[in-house]
């Protein structure tokens, strides 16, 4: 649990207020490092594997973004990331970078290939992707790339003359795919007319094969198989039937996962040899949270026959839904809404849950907005590359995704708190997530497993009490209550700047000597922000920034003045 500590402070703390330049020369330029005894996002703190972990689906963010905020991702509690596609692509819309202008989705040209090497023009080369890899991985990260093995380009003239002549037949004859409920065709035709690639041919298997690998030797340790219910199986009629999946699965990557959306009558067999997407389980809590009702029948039921949980992917929302201009998810569902979907699909911890960053500057739709209005929250800065919208690192949603990390291997118990209001999911005895998708704020009395005692909600401050056996305590309307007792092991003080295990007038000086760029008597600087154990621990008032406001509510806590803090 982090750690606030209010000491008595005899000084006059307006001597070392904002602005005050006397406060610096309590210390010489030689003061004592800056250095903290644990770190809050270091690899100890995340689960060792993929699927106990939760992932961020970077849509859209360029290697170098992912790189420059692998600190703050990892300090949300995600143990992977997603990237969109890293192969060579077709260059679109004369190489314009907007996600969206003018009906065309600039976004979709990662989705055309031209070439299974790595690097393009959206994203950055490979080098870049092999030094963010490098960089994720210092923090305890895995990196998930999506691969688009089942088609090309819709432009046969982009297309490699490597793809192209591969050995014997390199894609399907030009069927379009026009029944859905036909096997045939959704394997063997073309999707939105994007070039088929031949998946039966064993030379275009060896191709992805290989790309496969070469994406795993350049850093690497998972895949996302896009369109993947389009190839087909190798025990469908033998007329289309193929080894594609046998093939190109034998890889050594950790953790692989195929895109299977609704309407595939053969989700359980492609279950059988990778994971799958809940594609239905998303669009029926989308419902729900949209309504302001969901109950435990819709948070534990993930619309898959015959699949076990630890098989599948979870999402509130994916690029897919969120960029359809029907329906779109982001016409129904607002960040807080989201939060609360997340909450419910993570806390579970039986499936492995995406978490889709929504575009950067991106806002809630308005009914009474006009389209051109619209078009601007939904799309926000509307550039490739930049990182997402800032949800992802919320407080909830840090909070959850921590408790997951801190609850694999417990079981798990799901409680009606308020019928179709507020939720209950208990880890074992030792943490539950309350999440409340009312309107009005709700006075929590229920019985629960937890071990008895005082928790204060790791979200949003609040504290709940179990005695004899019933949760008690105040749940905000709209909230999410995250309630355990974090590892102390991996415990730290909040705004210990000099690393001495006490917080100090001493911290708030060294605080503001480093906004003044004093430095360390070796030079280096006394806050080392790309460090996220100092960043965390410095960031006093939690708004992921290191400025004067951390001085003044440190100083003002130390005035026991009762600061609010996250």
């Amino acid at each position: 649990m982090k750690k606030f500590f209010k000491r008595s402070v005899s000084v006059l703390l307006s001597a070392v207020m904002i602005g005050s330049c006397a406060a610096y020369s309590v210390f010489s330029t030689g003061a004592q490092e800056s250095t903290a005894s644990t770190s809050v996002a270091s690899a100890s703190d995340l689960p060792e594997n993929i699927k106990d972990g939760a992932i961020l689906h970077c849509w859209c963010w360029d290697f170098n973004t992912i790189k420059e905020n692998i600190p703050q991702i990892a300090a949300a509690g995600f143990k992977s990331i997603q990237t969109s596609p890293i192969n060579a692509v077709k260059r679109g819309d004369n190489g314009q970078m907007s996600l969206k202008s003018n009906n065309k989705g600039n976004w979709w040209y990662q989705y055309q290939p031209t070439d299974y090497t790595i690097g393009n023009y959206q994203l950055g080369t490979e080098e870049e992707f092999s030094e963010m890899c490098e960089e994720a991985h210092k923090y305890g990260i895995k990196v998930i790339v999506d691969i688009v093995a089942n088609h090309c380009s819709s432009d046969y003239s982009v297309i490699s003359s490597h793809v192209k002549n591969i050995g014997g037949k390199a894609f399907h004859d030009r069927v379009e795919i026009s029944d859905w409920s036909n096997r045939y065709q959704v394997t063997q035709g073309k999707l939105t007319g994007l070039w088929d690639l031949n998946t039966q041919n064993p030379a275009v298997q060896q191709m992805i094969l290989d790309y496969c690998n070469e994406v795993l030797e350049a850093g690497a340790d998972g895949f996302r198989f896009d369109a993947a219910k389009h190839i087909e199986l190798p025990d469908d009629d033998s007329s289309y039937a193929g080894d594609f999946w046998p093939t190109v699965l034998d890889n050594n990557a950790e953790f692989q996962y195929g895109e299977i959306l609704t309407g595939s009558d053969r989700a359980a067999d492609y279950a059988k040899i990778m994971r799958i997407t809940a594609d239905a389980y998303g669009t029926n809590l989308r419902t729900g949270l949209s309504r302001h009702t969901v109950n435990v029948n819709t948070i534990k039921n993930y619309r898959i026959t015959d699949v076990d949980a630890d098989r599948i992917v979870t999402w509130v929302e994916s690029h897919d839904n969120f960029c359809s201009d029907d329906n779109s998810s982001w016409t129904i569902l607002n960040n807080q809404q989201i939060r609360q979907g997340w909450a419910f699909i993570c806390a579970q911890g039986d499936t492995t849950p995406l978490f889709f960053a929504r575009p950067q500057g991106s806002s809630a739709y308005d009914p009474s907005a006009s389209d051109s209005e619209n078009f601007n929250n939904k799309w926000g800065d509307n550039t490739i590359g930049l990182a997402g919208d800032g949800n992802y690192f919320s407080a909830e949603v840090e909070a959850v995704n921590k408790f997951r990390n801190a609850m694999v291997g417990e079981g798990k118990n799901l409680v009606n708190v308020v019928k179709n209001k507020v939720t209950m999911i208990e880890r074992g005895t030792k943490g539950a997530v309350l999440v409340s998708v009312s309107e009005n704020d709700t006075n929590i009395n229920v019985s629960t497993n937890l071990a008895e005692g005082t928790y204060v909600d790791q979200a949003n401050g609040g504290t709940f009490v179990v005695s004899g056996g019933k949760l008690t305590g105040s749940l905000k309307a709209g909230s999410v209550a995250v309630l355990y007792t974090p590892d102390e092991g991996s415990d730290f003080i909040l705004g210990d700047i000099n690393g001495d295990g006490r917080l100090t007038i001493e911290d708030a000086t060294l605080l503001q000597r480093y906004l003044a760029d004093f430095r360390n008597a070796d030079g280096t600087p006394i806050i080392d922000p790309e460090d996220p154990a100092q960043f965390k621990i410095a960031d006093f008032n939690g708004d992921k920034k290191i400025n004067i406001n951390d001085v003044t509510d440190m100083q003002r806590n130390l005035a026991e003045l009762n600061v609010s803090l996250r």
